[in-house]
């Protein structure tokens, strides 16, 4: 059985800077093959409408916010379909980290927890982890979830069968407000 496993993840404001990025693997043995790399994809998925981009032998799945694009590479060999489901896994994991506001200046107010579920989501390539709830579980603290700072709009970590009526509510009520805005 073959893990799944990624070369890199990439988050790349909207002139196609890094904002953050990891490799892993070996895949860009050195800064100036990644950046050349980074700035390719981010030309090649600006010019497209698809979530899935094939480019120098490698599978990129991405998934932009507002002014910042998410960036998943796997070898060409990787299922699309996995690689998609970890890209949405780590755009979940950033929204309620950034609670829902998934922007460049947020990612960069929050580096420390966006590299921690970043290690805790990938390890040497390997993809350890499909469930956001778990990763901002051991990611954030537990006075944070608590008062509502992270993940205020999903009620911290709570499943929802450990809710309130009046929490599933308020979490409903804040999904519709915030898919409004969009």
């Amino acid at each position: 059985m073959k893990l799944s496993s990624v070369s890199a993840l990439l988050i790349l404001d909207n002139d196609g800077n890094r904002v953050f990025s990891k490799y892993y693997n070996g895949a860009f043995p050195t800064e100036r093959d990644a950046k050349e790399f980074e700035q390719a994809v981010f030309k090649k998925t600006k010019e497209t409408d698809f979530e899935i981009v094939a480019l120098k032998g490698m599978t990129v799945v991405y998934r932009s916010s507002v002014d910042v694009s998410f960036y998943i590479v796997g070898d060409g060999e990787e299922n699309e379909l996995i690689l998609s489901q970890a890209l949405n896994t780590f755009f979940d994991t950033m929204s309620v980290i950034l609670k829902k506001n998934v922007e460049k200046k947020a990612i960069l107010n929050k580096m420390g927890l966006v590299m921690l579920a970043v290690d805790d989501f990938i390890q040497e390539g390997v993809i350890l982890e499909y469930d956001s709830d778990s990763i901002v579980s051991r990611v954030c603290p537990k006075s944070e979830l608590q008062e509502g700072g992270v993940g205020s709009g999903m009620m911290g970590s709570l499943p929802i069968t450990e809710q309130t009526v009046q929490q599933v509510l308020q979490s409903a009520r804040e999904g519709f407000k915030w898919s409004l805005l969009r």
